[in-house]
């Protein structure tokens, strides 16, 4: 069992310069950058990132570093609510580990966060007694620092918590009001769906969004609140997944984002790096072949056969990086994770359809997990 890999999915306040941007992604890239995603009308960003503990937390604590050095939040305009320049860290248990590791970390970086930079901190997520709910609205004080925010930081908000799907849709014939009053008909806080938090934004040119955190995937994955909208009549445009979907609950929006597929790529470009460090010509070559395929698995839709297919390369990366001398355990751990994850999420009529296929992916799986 794969139990020391996680993702974190940190949230900056800045989603309309790119080289600010660009400079606080280059920080995190200590550990593993599944995912860039800005917004400019939110004027936020979403760093999808994965890794082992120790790389994780320097690259979680040194974005923020960045993020503080170089946006202010008093200069800050855009329609997400936030409480500071870095204004959630989740850290995200995947495979094997556990909440309780997750939160173990959340309170490294939290603490790290605090003393290297004086930005206050608040826990929030699992095992923890405050909400972000509660902390946007400053109902309670930080765990780490002064009541009062940084001056130009403000404060962080740092948490486990299990994935969950960040996804927004367009309201076209909804007013302001209309939408509010959906969005909280919708809340599982006010007896909708569960697992569903909904915010509505007015954006540029009068576009009404309403912006959705799923967080109880099993339950309520985008397709149910997709068909719950369509039960009330209610239409809607332009769905966007913002981050990486896992494969399991993923719809037409999640195409090319799919997180396990985001996994098996940064894997590949990671044992492209190493392999082409080696310095002999099989091994540039090889490095070479693992940056396409880096590519291609990166760009998988979620037609059942792509998510096949990119389960069947992140398998075979594996004895392919054993063979080169390059596989680590962090990267047989992402490999693994993203295989499986993929044939998870393939439905039961594909199975059957490609029985031959799945069955040598299966047997490939277990091989992987023996070595």
């Amino acid at each position: 069992m794969d139990r020391g890999l996680f993702e974190s999915v940190p949230n900056f306040s800045e989603g309309s310069r790119p080289e600010v941007i660009a400079q606080v992604a280059g920080a995190a890239a200590r550990a593993h950058v599944l995912d860039v995603d800005a917004d400019a009308d939110h004027n936020r960003v979403v760093i999808s990132i994965a890794g082992q503990q120790h790389d994780l937390v320097d690259a979680l604590v040194a974005s923020v570093e960045m993020a503080v050095e170089r946006i202010d939040i008093r200069e800050h305009r855009g329609v997400h609510p936030r409480v500071g320049v870095a204004d959630v860290v989740p850290v995200v248990p995947l495979g094997g580990a556990t909440l309780r590791a997750a939160r173990e970390i959340a309170h490294v970086v939290g603490d790290q966060i605090w003393r290297r930079t004086h930005v206050p901190v608040y826990f929030y997520g699992y095992a923890e007694s405050n909400t972000l709910a509660d902390i946007r609205a400053g109902r309670v004080a930080p765990a780490l620092g002064d009541p009062s925010p940084h001056p130009t930081a403000g404060a962080v908000c740092v948490g486990a918590r299990l994935p969950l799907v960040a996804f927004n849709v367009l309201l076209p014939d909804l007013d302001v009001n209309g939408a509010r009053g959906l969005a909280r008909s919708l809340r599982e806080s006010t007896g909708g769906l569960r697992g569903v938090q909904a915010l509505v934004f007015q954006l540029p040119g009068g576009r009404i969004q309403l912006s959705m955190n799923l967080f109880r995937l099993g339950e309520t994955p985008p397709s149910a609140v997709i068909s719950e909208l369509e039960r009330r009549g209610v239409s809607v445009e332009a769905p966007q997944i913002i981050g990486l979907c896992p494969a399991a609950v993923a719809t037409s929006a999640a195409s090319g984002r799919l997180l396990e597929a985001h996994l098996a790529a940064a894997a590949a470009r990671r044992g492209a790096e190493l392999s082409a460090a080696q310095g002999y010509d099989e091994h540039v070559r090889l490095a070479g072949r693992l940056e396409q395929t880096a590519d291609m698995i990166g760009r998988a839709g979620i037609e059942p056969e792509q998510m096949l297919s990119s389960a069947e390369q992140a398998a075979a990366l594996i004895p392919i990086l054993k063979a080169a001398g390059v596989l680590t355990d962090e990267l047989g751990a992402m490999l693994r994770i993203a295989s499986r994850g993929l044939r998870i999420a393939l439905a039961p009529g594909i199975v059957t359809k490609f029985a031959t296929r799945v069955r040598a992916l299966d047997w490939r799986l277990e091989q992987a997990g023996r070595d």
